[in-house]
C-alpha cells in the first residue's frame, strides 16, 4: 500500500485540490479530496490518468526515420512504404523484437501513455525450425516480455493474416513470413489467452478486409463476441483499399463490414479515413471505437479522417502512435485537431462537449482507449488500475494555466512534456522524468539497430 498526495489531480468530475490517492494490489483503493498529505506520501504536482495507446506495431519503432528519402521511382506513398516495412519484418526475430518493442513501451511511458494495444502480426520467429512456425509462441513472448520489462500494461492483440488481396488468396513473398492459417491462429489466440493477468489482457483481430477471407472475420468475430474482448483492425486506410472493396464486394469497406457484420462497442475500427457521409454517421452510431493515428496518418499521406462529422453522430474515438514516427498522445492529439483546422481553415473543431478543446480531446481519448483496450474501469477513481501520470505544475509549459486551460496547454504546447513520475498497476514505472530500466533498453535497442543494419 502507498499513496499519492497530488496538490491538483484529475477526478472524473474534473480537477480538484488537495487528492490522496491511496493504492494497493494494482488498484486505486481510496480517493480523498481537500486533504493533507502523509508522511510517506509521494506528493505530487498535478495527477492526470494515463492514456491507451490504442494501436501500435512495435516492432516498426525500429522503421522510424529510415524511409524518407524519394525512391526511384519518384513517387512514394504508403504502398512503396510498406515494402520497406515488409523488408524489416523479414529480419526481426524473437531476441529483436523483445528489444524493439521494449524501447518503444519504455518511451511510450515517458510520455504518459501507461496502456497499449499492441496489433500484432509478427507470429512467426525466423530462426524456428519451418516446421514449427505455426506452433511456436516465441513472438508473443517477446512482447509480453517487453511490457514485462518495461512496466506497461498490455492489451495483446493478435490478428490474423491470411491472403495477398482481395482477389489474391495466397501471401505474397514478404507476406509469408506472418501469413497464418486459421486454425493456427486460434490455437495460438487460446494459447495467449490462458496467460491473462492484471496487466495483460488478450483481445483479437484480423489484418483487413483485404488480407482475411469473409469466413474468417466471421469466425474471429465470433470468438470476441464470447468472449466479449476486443475486436481490432484495419480498414479504409488507403483510396486504393476502398477502390478494390468496391472492385471485390461491391461496396465501400465500412459499408460492407456494417451490411455483414453486428460491429459494436468491443470492436476497434484503424484509421476508417475514406468513409463517406452515411458510413461515417451510421458507424458513429454503432458504439464502435475509431483508433486515429495522426503522425502516422500524415507520414504515409493517409489523407484526413472525418472527425467533425462522426464526432457530431455520437462516435468514439482512441488514439495511437502505429509505427512510432511519433511517441507522444498528446502530440498525436494536436496533430488530431490541426489537421481538421488545415482542412477546414477553422479553429476549435474537436469543442462539441466541453468548449476547451484539450480537455475534449483527452477525455474522448481516455474512454476510447479504454474500449479499444478491454478495460472495465479507467480514470483516478476508486478501484480502477492505478495506473497514473504526475506532471510537473511548475514547468514553464503548465504554470499560469487555471484549470480550464491546463489540458489545452499540455495538448497544444509543443515543448517538451512535464511528464515528472508514471505509475502502472501501482508501480512507479517513471522517476524524476526518467524510465527505470531506460539505460539497459537503450543498449540493447542500439546493439539490436547494429545487428538489423540498414533498411533497403
Amino acid at each position: 500500500m502507498n499513496a499519492v498526495f497530488a496538490r491538483k489531480a484529475l477526478l472524473p468530475e474534473g480537477w480538484t485540490d488537495n487528492v490522496r490517492l491511496s493504492t494497493g494490489f494494482g488498484k486505486i483503493q481510496g480517493v480523498t479530496a481537500g486533504t493533507r498529505p502523509s508522511p510517506d506520501d509521494t506528493v505530487a504536482g498535478c495527477v492526470i490518468p494515463g492514456l491507451c495507446n490504442a494501436h501500435s506495431h512495435a516492432f516498426q519503432r525500429a522503421l522510424a526515420g529510415r524511409t524518407e528519402q524519394r525512391s526511384p521511382a519518384g513517387r512514394d506513398n504508403f504502398w512503396s512504404w510498406r515494402e520497406r516495412m515488409y523488408e524489416l519484418a523479414g529480419r526481426v526475430d524473437a531476441a529483436a523484437l523483445t528489444a524493439i518493442a521494449r524501447q518503444a513501451y519504455c518511451e511510450m511511458l515517458n510520455s504518459g501513455f501507461t496502456s497499449v494495444a499492441e496489433f500484432h502480426y509478427l507470429h512467426r520467429d525466423p530462426t524456428a525450425p519451418l516446421v514449427q512456425q505455426d506452433e511456436t509462441d516465441a513472438m508473443f513472448a517477446a512482447i509480453t516480455r517487453a511490457a514485462q520489462d518495461s512496466g506497461i500494461r498490455l492489451t495483446y492483440v493478435p490478428v490474423l493474416y491470411e491472403r495477398a488481396g482481395f482477389d489474391d488468396p495466397e501471401p505474397g513473398t514478404h507476406q509469408r513470413s506472418f501469413a497464418m492459417r486459421l486454425e493456427a491462429f486460434l490455437a495460438h489466440h487460446e494459447r495467449a489467452v490462458s496467460t491473462n493477468s492484471e496487466t495483460l489482457n488478450v483481445g483479437i483481430g484480423v489484418h483487413s478486409l483485404r488480407a482475411v477471407s469473409t469466413a474468417s472475420i466471421s469466425t474471429i468475430a465470433g470468438v470476441a463476441s464470447e468472449r466479449n474482448s476486443p475486436m481490432h483492425l484495419h480498414i479504409a486506410e488507403q483510396q486504393r483499399e476502398v477502390d478494390q472493396c468496391m472492385a471485390a464486394y461491391g461496396r465501400r469497406p465500412v459499408r460492407w463490414l456494417l451490411e455483414n457484420f453486428d460491429v459494436g462497442p468491443n470492436w476497434c475500427l484503424v484509421h476508417a479515413t475514406h468513409m463517406d457521409a452515411e458510413e461515417t454517421s451510421e458507424l458513429a452510431k454503432s458504439g464502435a471505437v475509431v483508433a486515429l493515428c495522426p503522425s502516422t496518418e500524415a507520414n504515409l499521406g493517409d489523407g484526413l479522417f472525418p472527425l467533425h462529422d462522426y464526432l457530431t453522430n455520437g462516435g468514439g474515438i482512441a488514439i495511437g502512435s502505429d509505427s512510432h514516427v511519433s511517441i507522444n498522445p498528446f502530440e498525436e492529439l494536436r496533430w488530431l485537431e490541426y489537421g481538421q483546422r488545415l482542412a477546414t481553415r477553422t479553429r476549435n473543431i474537436v469543442s462539441l462537449r466541453d468548449s476547451h478543446v484539450g480537455s475534449e480531446l483527452f477525455s474522448r481519448a481516455l474512454e476510447g482507449g479504454a474500449a479499444a483496450s478491454g478495460q472495465a474501469a479507467v480514470g483516478l477513481r476508486e478501484g480502477a488500475p492505478a495506473d497514473l501520470v504526475v506532471l510537473s505544475d511548475d514547468d514553464p509549459m503548465l504554470v499560469g494555466h487555471g484549470d480550464e486551460s491546463r489540458l489545452d496547454a499540455l495538448v497544444f504546447s509543443g515543448y517538451p512534456l512535464p511528464v515528472e513520475r508514471v505509475m502502472v498497476n501501482g508501480d512507479w514505472r517513471v522517476v524524476d522524468a526518467v524510465h527505470v530500466d531506460r539505460d539497459r533498453a537503450r543498449s540493447d535497442y542500439a546493439a539490436t539497430l547494429k545487428t538489423l543494419g540498414d533498411v533497403q
